[in-house]
């Protein structure tokens, strides 16, 4: 097992403070991130609990969110409907 002394960790951050910023849009993203999993998991579910949301998910994917409340993200739009394929 290898260990972390506290002169890496010391040279770790120090190599991290030359960094520049991230990118705004990134920090966004980063943000945004937790919610937009936890949105997504609850259409999955309720895709699979109700045949007929389902249904309309495959007819059409953006007019159903819409439907439900969602709002629609084109971003999310391809993870979305791979997530809703393996399910």
């Amino acid at each position: 097992m290898t260990t972390i002394s506290d002169n890496d960790e010391e040279r770790v951050a120090e190599l991290l403070r030359t960094l520049p910023p991230a990118p705004e849009a990134w920090v966004k993203a980063a943000q945004e991130l937790p919610r937009a999993r936890k949105q997504m998991d609850e259409i999955v579910a309720l895709a699979e609990a109700d045949q007929e949301f389902r249904a309309a998910v495959i007819a059409d994917l953006e007019s159903a969110l819409r439907d439900r409340g969602y709002e629609v993200v084109p971003e999310l739009l391809p993870a979305l409907r791979e997530r809703l394929s393996s399910s």
